[in-house]
């Protein structure tokens, strides 16, 4: 299954309300659920983002949509990039040919 890193930043309602950074990622299962997106980790961090996860989705619109839902709650902007791991990466390579 394809997996996502997803690369987060407070807005300014999410860095107001911090404390709950922890309900809040817990409360995304719903819409991961609906979404069919599968959070694997979340890591708060510092640096220039303030979370990055990493998940699994069936295809680009799943994560997609779940990303938009994430960030419709107001708390987070997010980029999500598509992730390959090594396998995948070296079927890409030897596209090359």
């Amino acid at each position: 299954m394809p997996r996502y890193i997803v690369l987060g930043n407070w807005t300014d309602q999410g860095i107001t309300n911090v404390r709950e950074t922890i309900q809040r990622a817990e409360a995304t299962s719903a819409q991961e659920q609906k979404h069919g997106f599968s959070l694997e980790q979340v890591y708060w961090t510092v640096g220039p983002y303030d979370i990055v996860a990493i998940g699994e989705a069936p295809d680009d619109e799943s994560a997609a949509a779940f990303g938009l839902a994430v960030g419709s709650a107001g708390n987070l902007r997010t980029t999500t990039m598509r992730g390959y791991d090594r396998d995948e990466m070296l079927e890409i390579i030897e596209k090359l040919g």
